[in-house]
């Protein structure tokens, strides 16, 4: 039974307590993760490193059940919906005990001219795009715009693309909630609870 599903950044500058708005969006996050109280973890990422540590930092500290990590590599945004799919009919559906989800990866890091990869107009307007996508639930639209802005140099997308999968197909009708939304380094943070 899935009791909580999420979006999370990962930058490790996090671990310092910045930038401020996310990371008390993140530690609001912790709190709804504790009250779900989740015995197993399935997290997703394009990073094996910080990705997972990051995430797990604010909102599992100390959490002693099962975690599975799974790395996301370049195939398209479509492909991750279907394992999604794919992952809750194999392990998650005829579980009985509680399961949380979690979508780790930043946005674009193209927002700004000192940012990681400069400035490009794709950056912003993917960000954009998809915050108005999600909020709709418009998986359709959400699906389409690695094509719609290929220069965005996001990381976390096709993560955020394997867990909508997940909720796809376990049919919940889940609900978004946007926590935060920054970039001052240049990198677009989000934090979304996606209410069950």
């Amino acid at each position: 039974m899935i009791t909580f599903a999420a979006i999370c950044p990962h930058p490790p500058i996090l671990w310092q307590g910045k930038p401020e708005k996310t990371v008390k969006a993140m530690k609001k996050l912790g709190q709804i993760f504790h009250k779900a109280d989740p015995e197993k973890i399935f997290i997703s990422s394009p990073h094996p490193d910080w990705g997972f540590e990051v995430p797990l930092y604010f909102l599992a500290k100390n959490f002693r059940g099962k975690i599975e990590k799974v790395l996301i590599n370049l195939e398209s945004p479509q492909f991750y919906f279907e394992q999604g799919k794919k992952i809750y009919n194999l392990k998650i559906k005829n579980l009985k005990f509680k399961i949380a989800l979690i979508a780790s990866g930043d946005m674009s890091h193209c927002l700004k001219e000192d940012g990681p990869y400069g400035l490009h107009p794709d950056g912003p307007k993917f960000d954009k795009a998809l915050i108005e996508a999600l909020k709709k639930k418009d998986i359709k639209t959400i699906l389409k715009l690695d094509d719609l802005y290929p220069e965005a140099g996001e990381c976390g997308f096709r993560s955020f693309c394997f867990v909508l999968g997940i909720l796809e197909a376990s049919g919940i009708d889940w609900q978004p909630e946007i926590l935060s939304y920054e970039g001052p380094f240049g990198v677009g943070y989000l934090v979304a609870i996606l209410n069950l």
